[in-house]
């Protein structure tokens, strides 16, 4: 039983470079306490691996908890101390009213997509 509820709770996460500075990180599944840890760790790695502008597309995100927005505000600061930005996209109704009730929207910037994401200035 325990099994069948982790294998629903993992988290496929792509990594998709379009530049020397920039990449487009794609996640799949359920942004929660049980994956938060991982996904941390990945845009802090992808961070030193020399890439500046993080671009979380976030359309296959069915659930974003306070542990998901802990690890996003963590690949935020890595990347804005290596002088770079992370940016969101393609969220969902819930996690969007996650973000303004906690009015991370502020420095999560939101994007419809992420070719906005990507050329915003």
């Amino acid at each position: 039983m325990l099994e069948e509820f982790m294998k629903g709770a993992l988290m496929e996460i792509t990594v998709n470079p379009m530049n020397e500075r920039a990449v487009v990180v794609q996640l799949r599944g359920r942004l929660d306490l049980l994956v938060a840890t991982e996904v941390k760790q990945r845009l802090s790695q992808i961070v030193s691996d020399g890439f500046r502008l993080i671009v979380v597309d976030m359309g296959e995100v069915s659930f974003v908890d306070s542990s998901g927005l802990g690890a996003l505000i963590g690949g935020l600061k890595a990347a804005r101390l290596a002088g770079g930005d992370l940016r969101l996209a393609n969220l969902n109704a819930q996690a969007q009213a996650i973000l303004e009730l906690t009015t991370l929207n502020r420095v999560l910037r939101p994007y419809p997509n992420v070719d906005e994401a990507l050329h915003a200035v």
